[in-house]
């Protein structure tokens, strides 16, 4: 783990880990920068690094793109010699974060086990996993009694809570709020606590958890978080609403380099500037060149978005994968959808397709295999697969199963 300061001055750290931060108030942005400042001169005097965490729910089995833009912050502050904390929220994500339209289910604790599975090996993609601590937050919040709670609880008003906007578009809309809900941001207000945190990284939709960290460690006289809230969010597939697991419109980590590099390639026009700068780093300038280009017909739209694709699936599978996920994608879209030299995968009996699924990769497990055919993303030669208690028999074979646009095995006797 780091044990050192960092040799970049503390004026440098400022503006290199403020950039791209958003919190709908230049004030408040003023005052996390000095706070953060503030912080850097504290431990560069007693000669150690911040404390820097941000969490994750697991609520589905895999992180995608938008999970990477403050995983990238993360990994500044790693790079300044700091420590950094990728916390996965195996406690919290039984709620979820409340959404603005309906109650998220429960999770069972199996099943957040199960999607939280991968959540590290994906993180390291952006992250040193030599220098970085993963927690759970089950570790400390599982332990707190119902009296824990009542005395946290007594740190909040209900009128805050109802302040928040996912709660006040409820309101307005005479939809239920229920109680249980209000635990969520009381929850990972308490998470810095637990972790003993200078700086909690988290996106600007996450603003009131986060501020709730600030409020609840203030009230219990520990000194308060830096709150580091992302500025822009990555718009997902559909190039308008922010990319979100229960959006269904993420591209994730996880997904094959020719499904990345196909999933890039079918993002509207209108969500390439936010790309190349978040993911890829381009200046506002590099960028205005880049879409000028287009416009004055000396690139095409297709050409920039090759390249565009090309260059965010190298960084989460290496050039040479990439460059076979682009031709995977050319292959596919000419074939008119199933390559011909796709992956084999052998049975020697009767087998449900959701362990196929599983065992050969196309899913990340046999819980993801069974959300993914009730989200209808699953097909069996060309047909969708509705039933996830289907069965794949012998004397079917040989038969292709396909995930997403560009994921496919064919399954052949063994």
């Amino acid at each position: 783990m780091p044990n050192h300061v960092s040799t970049v001055s503390i004026d440098e750290q400022v503006d290199v880990l403020m950039s791209n931060t958003g919190y709908g108030d230049d004030q408040i942005k003023h005052q996390m920068a000095e706070a953060l400042r503030e912080r850097l001169l504290e431990a560069e005097k007693e000669g150690r690094p911040l404390r820097v965490y941000a969490g994750f729910d697991p609520t589905t089995s895999d992180l995608h793109l938008g999970h990477t833009i403050p995983i990238r912050k993360l990994r500044q502050f790693q790079e300044f010699g700091h420590q950094v904390i990728f916390l996965i929220g195996s406690f919290t994500s039984l709620i979820g974060d409340p959404d603005a339209k309906t109650v998220r289910p429960m999770m069972t604790p199996e099943e957040v086990e199960e999607n939280a599975t991968t959540y590290s090996e994906q993180a390291f993609k952006i992250l040193d996993p030599n220098i970085t601590e993963i927690r759970y937050n089950h570790e400390w919040l599982s332990k707190l009694t119902f009296a824990d709670v009542i005395r946290l609880a007594q740190k909040f008003t209900v009128q805050q809570f109802l302040s928040r906007e996912t709660f006040a578009t409820r309101v307005d809309e005479g939809d239920p709020i229920y109680l249980h809900e209000f635990f969520y941001p009381l929850m990972q207000g308490y998470d810095p606590i637990a972790l003993e945190a200078d700086v909690q990284v988290g996106g600007q939709d996450q603003l009131f958890n986060l501020m709730a960290g600030r409020q609840l460690m203030s009230k219990l006289d520990i000194k308060p978080q830096v709150v580091i809230a992302m500025g822009e969010s990555l718009p997902g597939t559909d190039g308008v609403m922010k990319m979100s697991q229960s959006k269904g419109n993420q591209i994730p980590l996880l997904s094959e380099p020719g499904q990345m590099y196909t999933s890039l390639m079918s993002l509207p026009d209108s969500t390439m500037p936010l790309y190349y700068k978040l993911l890829l780093g381009k200046s506002q300038k590099d960028t205005d060149a880049i879409m000028d280009r287009i416009e004055r017909g000396e690139l095409s739209v297709i050409e920039a978005k090759e390249d565009l694709a090309l260059e965010i699936t190298s960084i989460f599978h290496g050039r040479e994968a990439a460059l076979k996920g682009q031709e995977f994608s050319r292959v596919a879209k000419r074939e008119g959808g199933i390559p011909e030299n796709i992956d084999e995968y052998a049975i020697s009996e009767a087998t449900p397709v959701v362990d196929l699924l599983a065992d050969t990769g196309l899913c990340s497990s046999k819980g993801d295999a069974k959300r993914q055919i009730s989200g209808g993303g699953v097909r069996r030669d060309g047909e969708k697969v509705d039933d996830a208690g289907m069965v794949v028999e012998l004397d079917e074979l040989p038969t292709v199963l396909q995930f997403g646009k560009r994921k496919f095995v064919k399954i052949v006797r063994g």
